[in-house]
């Protein structure tokens, strides 16, 4: 291929090529794993904290490292790091695939994130940095719908993947993927960078990924250890404590990874809040929307994916069908109106029973399907809109950190929720007093008490009761964003000179 010129509609094309690939990837990663979670619990005989770290480890190292990894794209060069998180996450998929046990796929689930965190920190800085004004805003559709088509076949592939192959596919497609995007990047990309960034704060890399580490942990881990626990406890504290010194960390920097005088900015507080309730809310309900379909209500895991087609596929066709309205309408409308849907959906949701079937959630997932498509593009566009183009490393880094805080906070709490209603649901009507036994089904449902029929009745009902717990759990955080994004992002969120051309260097890179 001959050598590129920076700035041509070329670049242009083949950049948005390469990050809506790689996202594709990477949410496809994760909407497969959902599937493949009761098969992988089977085969290796995981228990409930062991197949949550399936997918907050790769959450959590998302998180965690995304700030940085933004501060590095805009300070080393975004597309060096782009390469750089392809080449890792795609080694990581092969290891995930070649696990023995949950321990080593945790693992090797943590180091994906590593390579995703690269990804996802540059996926909108790329397309900030290329496109301008109602290009880049169309830029952004696509990559919208990308996310969605991701969503929408995520369910699908998996299921089809599990079913025909084994879960260990679900991660070994990744490679040959990934190898097409480090080909276009290598061939079709050009460099870019903040001539701003001088320094890696390290410092808060430290504290921020401690501090998350030991909130997820301890959430994870307090039915178990117990709330009220010494471990527990201190874990929860020390993680509060850290991410107080964060902040102090990142008010004395003068380039921080954090820019906290974002946060003096009410629309860009919003965008932060409601990425994190719907993340928190609905993403993380979807591992446990799957053990429901699968373990519950019996169906294979390719079955588990059609079932979950009419949420996603609305998900992928609404940001198209309303690319004209979303370009005129205000953001905090859309946003606000999205959530709103999401929260009633799961409300929608909430009232199964053990005699339910899963057209009992058909009418949940429809609207949240509507109100995930409509608000998911019109966040990632808004937070776009609070920085310079020359720090937009930083502003992609700073929304997927607070989407994925989101995502890893939420399905431990979320499971926290769902194994203490398990518990109390157990006591009650089979006077049976066992936390692992509770941790048990929370994760297999009733293939938990396969070997005691007597306990059959009694584990499905507790389930459920569980599920209708943080159905109504997770409703209730996406109103609250829904109520942040609709008071907050009023306020025009647009820097005066967020459409000007920032300080970039560019370098051609052909063959």
């Amino acid at each position: 291929m001959p050598p590129v010129e920076a700035g041509s509609a070329e670049v242009r094309r083949w950049t948005l090529i390469a990050v809506c690939v790689t996202t594709f990837m990477l949410l496809l990663d994760i909407t497969i794993v959902n599937v493949a979670l009761p098969s992988i619990q089977r085969q290796l005989k995981a228990d409930l904290t062991g197949l949550q770290w399936v997918v907050d480890a790769y959450a959590l190292a998302l998180a965690a490292l995304i700030l940085t990894a933004g501060a590095l794209a805009d300070r080393f060069g975004r597309r060096l790091l782009f390469t750089f998180g392809v080449v890792v996450f795609s080694t990581a998929s092969l290891l995930c695939g070649l696990a023995w046990n949950i321990g080593a796929l945790d693992v090797a689930r943590g180091l994906q994130g590593i390579g995703g965190a690269a990804l996802f920190a540059t996926a909108l800085a790329l397309i900030g940095h290329e496109y301008r004004g109602a290009d880049r805003f169309g830029a952004i559709a696509v990559w919208g719908a990308t996310v969605g088509a991701a969503v929408a076949s995520g369910p699908l592939v998996g299921g089809i993947l599990t079913d025909a192959l084994g879960w260990r596919w679900v991660f070994f497609v990744n490679v040959p993927v990934g190898a097409f995007a480090l080909l276009i990047a290598r061939m079709r990309m050009v460099e870019s960078r903040d001539l701003g960034a001088v320094r890696t704060d390290l410092a808060g890399l430290v504290t921020f990924s401690t501090a998350l580490f030991l909130i997820v942990f301890g959430l994870l881990r307090g039915n178990a250890e117990g709330w009220g626990s010494t471990l527990i406890l201190s874990t929860l504290i020390a993680g509060a404590a850290l991410l107080v010194a964060f902040v102090l960390v990142e008010a004395r920097q003068e380039r921080p990874m954090l820019d906290l005088s974002l946060f003096r900015r009410p629309a860009f507080v919003g965008v932060s809040l409601a990425t994190f309730a719907i993340a928190a809310g609905m993403f993380a309900l979807f591992p446990y929307l799957s053990i429901y379909l699968q373990d519950i209500l019996g169906t294979s895991p390719l079955g588990a994916g059609l079932r979950f087609l009419p949420l996603t596929a609305f998900v992928f066709f609404v940001p198209l069908l309303t690319r004209g309205i979303a370009q005129r309408a205000q953001p905090w409308i859309l946003a606000s109106l999205g959530l709103l849907l999401v929260a009633i959906a799961l409300l929608l949701m909430h009232g199964i029973s053990t005699g339910s079937q899963w057209t009992v959630l058909l009418p949940g997932f429809v609207v949240a399907g509507i109100g995930i498509g409509l608000a998911n593009p019109t966040l990632a566009a808004s937070a776009l809109r609070t920085v310079d183009p020359a720090r937009t490393g930083m502003a992609s880094g700073i929304n997927n950190a607070f989407r994925l805080s989101g995502v890893a906070i939420g399905v431990a709490a979320l499971g926290a929720v769902l194994e203490r209603r398990v518990s109390t649901s157990l006591a009650s009507t089979a006077n049976v007093h066992n936390q692992p036994l509770a941790a048990a089904v929370s994760s297999a449902g009733a293939r938990a008490v396969r070997g005691n029929p007597a306990l059959a009745h009694s584990a499905v009902t507790a389930f459920v009761s569980g599920m209708n717990a943080i159905l109504l759990t997770g409703s209730a955080i996406v109103f609250a964003g829904a109520i942040a994004a609709a008071v907050l992002m009023r306020v025009p969120a647009r820097s005066p000179a967020a459409e000007a051309p920032g300080p970039v260097a560019q370098e051609s890179r052909g063959t």
